[in-house]
């Protein structure tokens, strides 16, 4: 059963590899993980495309919400073949804004049966937020925590399959701390602006130390995330 298990992570991995270099994505180590880029950006010639009404509905929204700023569309496919690829039935966000990431996952969530906690301290934010799941169709699948999420997620229930941290960036040290041990061996954490080391040394310094952790630093367009494995 263990050599399955490995196996599969070592799959996983391979599989996340061959697409990040077919993106022109780049991962390295320099530094903490540093970062090696491709000569040219990363580029999809087609948008995603829906095989079920609900998918197109769920796109359809992402594509009146999206604008310049938001979380790079390349990420958010990345993210939905991450919850697939895992089967993750238990997903947290930490800093939802209009809910542009969360729609992503949640097309992976509505395969896996799998549901969303997302954090927002922003009351405006999340009205919004609520509002696009409800255009999405996705309100069952997500839930909007309002609050400071150093203080909210510490309800949060275990076992984690996917952390995905997009928020204040000197809170995120915090944040991997609390919810670290809730994360599941072989589940995943992931962090946006990670090609930014100086914005938060200890967050990243605690990713790239622990012997727990499997980290790699990835890079698309002008998006720059971490992604850890913790070690089965």
């Amino acid at each position: 059963m263990k050599l399955i298990k490995y196996l599969a992570v070592f799959l996983l991995v391979i599989a996340i590899s061959a697409f990040c270099f077919a993106l022109g994505w780049g991962f390295g180590y320099k530094g903490y993980f540093g970062w090696i880029r491709s000569k040219d950006y990363a580029s999809l010639p087609k948008p995603s495309l829906a095989e079920t009404g609900a998918e197109k509905r769920i796109l359809s929204v992402l594509h009146d919400i999206h604008s310049p700023g938001q979380a790079d569309p390349l990420l958010g496919r990345f993210l939905r073949i991450l919850v697939e690829a895992v089967n993750a039935k238990n997903v947290v966000e930490i800093g939802t804004s209009n809910g542009y990431s969360a729609l992503w996952i949640s097309l992976g969530l509505r395969a896996t049966g799998g549901k969303l906690i997302t954090h927002e301290i922003m009351p405006d934010r999340a009205a919004t937020a609520r509002s696009n799941f409800e255009r999405a169709g996705v309100e069952d699948i997500v839930t909007v925590v309002v609050g400071d999420a150093h203080q909210t997620i510490t309800a949060v229930e275990g076992p984690i399959d996917i952390l995905f941290i997009d928020a204040e960036k000197s809170g995120y040290f915090d944040y991997l701390n609390k919810l670290l041990p809730k994360v599941r061996p072989g589940g995943l954490i992931l962090a946006d602006s990670a090609n930014k080391p100086s914005l938060f040394p200890d967050f990243i310094k605690a990713i790239t130390t622990d012997q727990n952790l499997e980290t790699i630093g990835l890079e698309m367009r002008s998006i720059g995330i971490s992604l850890s494995l913790k070690k089965r």
